[in-house]
């Protein structure tokens, strides 16, 4: 299918949307409360397109735009960010092997992980290498015929439910962050192992654990040339701090859509709670920080669309939405006072979903870090 008909992509998004409302919205409490992993939703998002919607037609994918592909994960977060981190990181990894590797790889992992039959995760982050990964200790060492990976990941989002996994490990140790190469290790690859699901404050439905690696693989599961792996690795997440970007809109938006119902209704001595001018200025606030969020996430996607460097610009992205929905989830959950504070509705879970998003996918620090660095060197 090409997608160039902007119509023909806004029904995508649509459709998606529409998905999202009818059957992601009713089932996210649930899949908080409970903390089940969000796997019955996976095989729909399959169906229509969502799993293969960041690769090209060619690898099995959807063919769409980058701003197509923005307003579908910010409809999906904004009804369950438990499913949108899933699905984002699941993105993470195809995107390595679409980016890292050759068609070789490409055709043997990534048609079956666009129809959803498969499920990808991305493993940079370690317990000592959490924002550096010149820090990273997992290695990988030469045998005959392939590598011996070696090391520990953590925090990796959907590690153990994952049917392969991008590894990223040190071949060359006294290269620092240049010494760094990129693999595809499957699930059932002997020496693998994962830990329990990590007890999380949000998104607890997306699951998050510890990786060990004692693993034989053969060579052609490397991707790309040695030492490409941290290259590969910055290409992946300037796409994936625009994902997160979309799923703070998205999240952000639910709060502020709730805000805007609750006030009309809401009776407080006799008038609309929307009729005090404190709580215009605050809707005011919000509203104007969300448009804010919009330009500049759609700034970044229309250069990543162009095939343009975009690096500062998905970070400046990241760093201003995920700031911006702790701000509008809290002003949201304040506005309906006591009822907010309560789990009869959505607010405290969206206030405690919005808070990783200023920390993994590089936390907003690193981000400030990679913006001044863009513009003093």
């Amino acid at each position: 299918m090409a997608h160039d008909d902007g119509s023909e992509e806004q029904a995508i998004v649509d459709m998606i949307s529409s998905f999202a409302e009818a059957e992601l919205v009713p089932a996210a409490q649930t899949i908080d409360e409970t903390g089940q992993f969000v796997s019955r939703h996976l095989s729909k998002l399959a169906e229509l397109g969502i799993m293969g919607m960041n690769l090209p037609e060619k690898w099995g994918g959807a063919g769409i735009s980058a701003s197509a592909m923005f307003a579908c994960v910010e409809a999906i977060a904004g009804a369950c960010g438990s499913t949108a981190s899933v699905v984002t990181a699941h993105f993470l990894a195809t995107d390595s092997i679409l980016l890292g590797g050759d068609d070789e790889l490409r055709a043997r992992y990534l048609p079956d992980a666009a129809k959803g039959k498969t499920l990808g995760a991305f493993a940079l982050t370690e317990p000592r290498a959490g924002s550096n990964p010149a820090d990273m200790r997992t290695r990988a060492t030469r045998v005959d015929g392939g590598y011996h990976i070696e090391g520990v990941k953590h925090f990796i989002s959907n590690g153990a439910v994952a049917d392969f996994i991008i590894v990223f490990a040190i071949t060359d140790p006294d290269a620092g962050h240049r010494g760094i190469s990129a693999f595809v290790i499957d699930h059932d690859t002997p020496g693998f192992q994962a830990g329990p699901a990590e007890k999380t404050m949000g998104l607890k439905g997306g699951h998050v654990f510890e990786l060990s690696f004692d693993c034989v693989i053969p060579e052609e599961n490397r991707l790309g040339p040695e030492a490409s792996g941290f290259k590969t690795a910055m290409k992946v997440l300037d796409n994936g701090r625009l994902e997160v970007a979309a799923m703070c809109i998205g999240i952000a938006q639910a709060a502020m859509d709730l805000a805007i119902s609750w006030v009309k209704e809401r009776q407080i001595g006799g008038m609309a709670l929307g009729g005090y001018q404190g709580i215009q200025w605050m809707l005011a606030d919000m509203a104007t920080q969300l448009q804010a969020s919009r330009h500049l996430a759609d700034h970044a996607v229309s250069l990543r669309q162009s095939g343009a460097r975009f690096s500062r610009q998905s970070s400046m992205a990241k760093l201003f939405c995920s700031e911006m929905a702790a701000t509008v989830t809290d002003k949201a959950l304040q506005i309906h006072g006591g009822y907010g504070y309560t789990r009869e509705m959505p607010l405290e879970r969206f206030v405690r979903d919005v808070r990783i998003m200023r920390i993994y996918e590089g936390s907003s620090e690193v981000q400030r870090n990679i913006i001044a660095g863009g513009l003093l060197n």
